[in-house]
């Protein structure tokens, strides 16, 4: 047989292979981890430092991690966070410095296919934000702030124990700022952030 055709007969092997493997089951018991990058986008109505409008930048991407367990093989749990992300601040359209944000999620997922060998395994969640500020500008406190937080996400099997993994979420942060204990505004950023990276299984 000529090396041209064993090219697409080679190619067909290897996707039956990779499907074959693909194929997984979300079950009661299993463990995650998740690890990859993200971009955030922020409401473009960012709230108030005195009776200047705040601007909160958008766009800015950072590493992003996670773990979960599912105790049904439909339902489980989900921590997750990132690094700080830096986001320049602007008051009237003026320079205001910048202000670090690192949110935390404590989630509830749900796994439509769960328990289904399927080599695709999308999920939604809902649950818990915290979210922490630090670096502000000189003289401004930014207050931590709790919410609901919400996402939806699908993982595409690599192997039994490897998954590609895509997610979207929105949270709802607002913080208020304040200068020598009197209060100057709030900031209210709302994330929607966007990303991608790699699920292990376990």
């Amino acid at each position: 047989m000529k090396t041209t055709r064993l090219i697409p007969v080679a190619v067909i092997a290897a996707s039956c292979a990779f499907v074959s493997q693909a194929a997984l089951a979300y079950s009661a018991g299993d463990t995650f981890v998740r690890g990859g990058f993200a971009k955030s986008d922020t409401r473009s109505d960012s709230g108030n430092i005195g009776d200047a409008d705040l601007g909160i930048s958008s766009g800015e991407t950072g590493f992003t991690f996670g773990a979960g367990y599912l105790f049904h093989d439909q339902i489980g749990i989900e921590l997750n966070s990132s690094e700080k992300i830096e986001h320049s601040l602007s008051a009237d359209g003026a320079d205001a410095g910048t202000i670090d944000r690192m949110p935390v999620n404590l989630l509830v997922n749900y796994y439509p296919l769960g328990g289904l060998d399927s080599r695709v395994q999308p999920y939604a969640g809902a649950g818990l934000n915290y979210t922490r500020f630090s670096g502000e500008p000189e003289g401004i406190n930014a207050r931590r702030s709790y919410g609901a937080v919400g996402q939806v996400g699908v993982d595409l099997a690599v192997t039994d124990n490897v998954m590609l993994n895509g997610f979207a979420n929105y949270a709802d942060v607002d913080s208020r700022l304040s200068s020598e204990g009197e209060r100057i505004g709030t900031a209210k950023v709302d994330p929607v952030t966007i990303g991608g990276g790699v699920t292990f299984r376990f």
